[in-house]
């Protein structure tokens, strides 16, 4: 599929009613899963992807190479549109970031987040003038086949201002991101003010506010027009693994390996070859 159609496809399930759900994944099997669940698109995890390779998010762990072939590779298995959560565009530079949106294009992804990050500890968030013009390199270099996410992670930052989080993302959306995206915003009455200030331009929520988990319809329900989950899928399959170990160390074998079994995997396996 050609990045324009990519394109369009996913930016349709921003702007329909109701928006969509976007499940993220951390490797092929995870992603056949969530596509034979029946979801439209699925997104790349940072910190899901860092820690399968034995690293942290948020401090330039992960090449882009590495995320690239990764979220190339949930494209080609699932045939769906993937997001790429690309961190800060993996570059020094805006004209870094645009390289990193033309191969996520070359790459087959249908969206790329830009976040306002830094990757470094005692300063993570970068300048407002900086993040925009980052932002809007993106948009440039995207030309209509790959949908921007703009992302500011103040609140995941230890910066709870919503002010500047909405000055933020109403610059992002003002120099063209499709979507935008503060992760956890303190409660539901700051989520709203941040989708009626930047309507209609359409918003993904990180699982919910800070303060309480909703339902996908509670959300839709105060405009959120996307859902993602972070490296919170990965979190759940690995709490299964943790509780498959202790029984183990218990001796309880039967515990231990009861789930889908390795034919199911094999079957998603081959529906997918």
């Amino acid at each position: 599929m050609a990045g324009s159609e990519l394109y369009e496809k996913f930016m349709a399930l921003h702007t329909r009613e109701g928006g969509h759900v976007l499940p993220n994944a951390w490797d092929a099997v995870s992603a056949l899963i969530l596509a034979d669940a029946g979801f439209e698109a699925i997104g790349t995890s940072s910190a899901a992807l860092a820690a399968t390779l034995g690293r942290r998010d948020g401090r330039h762990s992960v090449s882009a190479k590495e995320h690239l072939e990764h979220a190339a590779l949930l494209a080609r298995v699932t045939n769906l549109p993937v997001n790429g959560d690309f961190e800060d565009g993996y570059g020094q530079t805006a004209q870094d970031v645009a390289a990193t949106v033309n191969a996520a294009v070359d790459h087959g992804l249908a969206g790329i987040g830009i976040e306002d990050t830094t990757g470094i500890a005692d300063d993570p968030i970068r300048g407002f003038d900086d993040a925009v013009d980052r932002v809007r390199a993106a948009v440039r270099a995207a030309k209509g086949r790959i949908v921007v996410t703009g992302r500011t992670d103040n609140y995941l930052q230890g910066r709870p201002d919503l002010d500047d989080t909405i000055r933020r993302l109403t610059a992002f959306a003002d120099v063209g991101a499709e979507v935008l995206y503060a992760p956890f915003p303190p409660d539901l009455e700051s989520l709203v003010k941040i989708v009626a200030a930047v309507a209609p331009t359409p918003v993904n929520v990180l699982i919910s506010p800070a303060d309480q988990v909703l339902t996908v319809a509670e959300l839709r329900k105060v405009g959120v027009k996307r859902v993602s989950l972070g490296p919170a899928l990965y979190a759940n399959a690995l709490t299964a693994l943790e509780q498959a170990a202790q029984a183990l160390r218990r001796g309880d074998i039967a515990s231990a390996t009861a789930g889908i079994g390795f034919g199911r995997v094999n079957d998603l396996l081959a529906a997918a070859s």
